[in-house]
């Protein structure tokens, strides 16, 4: 079997011969970078927060744009899918955001880094998406003209209430965005790192990003160094300790 795990240092290979999924029906094969397949187990398994990546290896436009359409199928509220990206390639301002995360070389070394925007009014009246999803829902059938009053009116109650309602009803389903971003990443052959360790209210100013907007995360993405070790892979929660009740 070929299996290189990307925690082993050495070039990356196709993950596992086309033969084992003739013999295995159930597994799902997902295309790599190299031509191969990996199994979806697979991306879970080397989905890593790299720290280090390879400044000389770029990530063309044409491989960025699938992997964001690629988390684009994300499931979201009403599909109101209230996220957006800031796509940082030029040096300048990749070092700009720098100092305002920390310091953390990763931001300028890697060949992409975005800025991820999770939007608090994404779901009203004034965010012109909603529009657009209003009529792409009448087109499939899932809603009609006359539902327009209710639509509204169950968004701004579900979802407008509260500063707090709509901080969460923004970035939870930004959340999903952001790790979807990453296992289509990685099927393609890419690693990224999620980062909170910034100044929001700087990255907000030095961006001239708009209010509406909250940023959860920066995520940087690009190709792990090769020269570099990578740490071994943490800890993480069994089955047992994730499953709770209350009394």
């Amino acid at each position: 079997m070929i299996f290189s795990p990307l925690f082993l240092k050495g070039p990356l290979k196709p993950f596992l011969p086309p033969p084992f999924f003739l013999s295995h029906p159930g597994k799902i094969p997902v295309r790599n970078l190299y031509g191969g397949t990996m199994d979806f187990s697979d991306i879970f398994a080397t989905r890593r927060a790299i720290n280090h990546f390879d400044s000389d290896r770029d990530v063309s436009d044409a491989l960025l744009r699938e992997m964001v359409e690629m988390a684009a199928t994300t499931p979201s509220s009403f599909n109101l899918q209230p996220w957006s990206l800031m796509v940082l390639r030029d040096t300048e301002e990749k070092m700009r955001l720098q100092k305002l995360a920390m310091g953390q070389v990763k931001v300028s070394e890697a060949p992409v880094t975005l800025i991820v925007l999770a939007d608090r009014k994404g779901w009203s009246d004034a965010c012109p998406f909603t529009e657009k999803n209003f009529q792409e829902m009448i087109k499939a059938g899932g809603m009609s003209e006359s539902q327009r009053d209710w639509f509204s009116k169950a968004r701004a109650k579900l979802y407008g209430t509260s500063e707090a309602s709509q901080l969460a009803f923004a970035t939870k389903n930004t959340g999903f965005f952001a790790m979807a971003l990453m296992l289509a990443a990685r099927s393609l052959g890419l690693h990224t790192h999620p980062m909170d360790g910034f100044s929001m209210e700087g990255v907000m100013e030095a961006f001239h990003i708009p209010d509406t907007y909250w940023v959860p995360l920066l995520m940087c993405v690009g190709y792990f160094n090769e020269e570099k070790e990578l740490a071994p892979p943490k800890w993480r929660k069994t089955y047992d300790e994730i499953v709770v009740r209350f009394s």
